[in-house]
């Protein structure tokens, strides 16, 4: 399945104050929803929907006009057919006004076949849930890592063949790659339970292509790493995250620290930014009136204004 947006994303470019020019592309990306069906508690305790609410409050917040925006799994936590129908009445309006498509990745806790009817449109059958991307230049591939019946992840034979043919022409832009569980070391043992397997034959796959990023969910918390020497990006859940200020042994979950990541794409770079769904005060120093006056000043008045040492 081949998506394009209808729109690029307007706005996103401004003129430069430094030594890059702006993002080609900007996606939002998110993990974990985690609905449930009646928008019952998730464990008892956490509230998913009210959550998810919150940072999609967040995301539209930024201003942000996105060429796409990226769930990385873990959808729904039973794979109810009604959490999925609550989870897009939450997610396209916003996606609506952002007009921007959205990129809905299987996770453990999803089940393909509810995940294919509810969200993709799709015949409701146990195939794995692979979608291609095309923004304007920049792939985006979604992969799935579920492994039926299990919460561990793995990829198969089939599903990593047809990865190779679709990575055999390059992308304008290059390739992302969008996950679930990561394929990134955790030092928390329980990942380690659940990791995707057989990494190696993923390291086989994407050596010598054009893929500059992978997005991944499933940790419940954000990290980085690289693998085969690709950059790794993991967003942390909307629904709850992991409180790693407790001994590795006894890290739980926690009903704060949900964020979600700014992803911009640049020519020679990608960048990954956390942005906190927390209500704080905020100082008003900055705002668009001051990058306005920045504008019309030349490089060298501009460093005068902002970086000079006041009596230096």
């Amino acid at each position: 399945m081949v998506a394009t947006p209808s729109a690029d994303a307007a706005g996103a470019a401004s003129a430069s104050f430094g030594q890059y020019p702006p993002a080609r592309r900007t996606l939002l990306h998110l993990s974990d929803t985690h609905l449930l069906a009646a928008n019952r508690a998730l464990a008892g305790r956490f509230d998913t929907a009210a959550n998810l609410a919150r940072t999609l409050e967040a995301v539209e917040a930024t201003g942000v006009r996105p060429d796409a925006i990226v769930f990385t799994g873990d959808l729904t936590d039973l794979g109810e057919p009604e959490a999925y129908a609550a989870l897009r009445t939450a997610v396209e309006p916003v996606a609506a006004r952002l007009d921007a498509p959205v990129a809905w990745v299987a996770g453990n806790h999803d089940e393909r076949a509810a995940l294919r009817s509810g969200l993709l449109g799709l015949a409701p059958t146990e195939e794995p849930v692979t979608v291609v991307w095309d923004l304007d230049g920049l792939r985006l591939i979604a992969l799935d890592t579920t492994v039926p019946g299990w919460h561990h992840g793995d990829l198969d034979a089939a599903q990593l063949a047809w990865l190779a043919g679709v990575l055999a022409v390059p992308a304008p832009l290059g390739t992302l790659l969008a996950l679930h569980h990561p394929p990134l070391p955790s030092h928390i043992p329980l990942f380690d339970i659940l990791e995707l397997r057989d990494q190696g034959r993923l390291a086989d796959v994407i050596a010598g292509t054009d893929v500059r990023g992978i997005l991944a969910g499933h940790l419940h918390y954000s990290t980085s790493g690289t693998f085969a020497g690709v950059p790794v990006s993991v967003a942390a859940a909307t629904c709850y995250t992991m409180n790693l200020a407790r001994p590795a042994v006894e890290v739980n979950g926690m009903d704060a620290g949900q964020s979600f990541h700014l992803v911009h794409v640049y020519d020679s770079t990608i960048t990954h930014s956390v942005v906190p769904v927390v209500d704080a005060p905020t100082g008003d120093y900055f705002s668009a009136d001051w990058v306005e006056r920045m504008s019309k000043l030349t490089p060298d008045e501009r460093l005068e204004a902002f970086s000079r040492k006041p009596g230096r």
